[in-house]
């Protein structure tokens, strides 16, 4: 007999209990910078990288954190983080949830462990009364693009990112 809906990996609770969620803590930075090294590698822009772990620490747990974090932890063992901020829809008139960056070591990958956080982060948003939870998915990595829609989610065809960065962003703001 077929599930009603899709059967994501790792969501049988009886076959893999699930990794633990938490805020991610001060001992956590260096592990999730070498995680974001990873991700970059993976998405094949390692040379953009330029993180450091007193960056992350100050924006993280600083006098005024920019960023929030959570890690998955595996038999004890960091495993994967997710790394969000708050943003805000003027067309809702609320704030929402905005990930940046989510990252699971490929050992872990078809566990659950990525439905776990991102589950967490829809409970996050859906408690703080936020009215979006967004994020963005490079248009060759179909594996998340079809993890995604699994979990309901609309990938915006017709919206791009735009940016402006690095010495392109600075001559931009000085010349205002």
């Amino acid at each position: 007999m077929k599930p009603k809906h899709p059967q994501v990996m790792g969501d049988d609770p009886q076959l893999n209990p699930g990794p633990k969620i938490r805020p991610a803590a001060p001992p956590d930075v260096p592990l999730i910078c070498q995680m974001v090294r990873e991700l970059a590698d993976f998405e094949h822009l390692l040379d953009q990288v330029r993180l450091s772990a007193e960056d992350l620490q100050t924006h993280l747990f600083g006098a005024k954190p920019v960023v929030e974090a959570v890690v998955a932890e595996c038999d004890g063992q960091v495993v994967a983080f997710a790394l969000y901020f708050t943003n805000f829809s003027t067309f809702l008139g609320r704030p929402g949830l905005y990930l940046e960056d989510l990252y699971v070591r490929p050992a872990f990958r078809s566990r659950g462990v990525g439905l776990a956080l991102m589950r967490h982060l829809g409970a996050t948003a859906a408690q703080r009364g936020y009215g979006r939870f967004e994020w963005s998915v490079l248009d060759w990595n179909q594996d998340a693009i079809q993890f995604y829609e699994r979990l309901g989610a609309t990938v915006m065809q017709d919206w791009r990112i735009c940016r402006i960065t690095g010495e392109t962003l600075r001559a931009f703001g000085e010349s205002g």
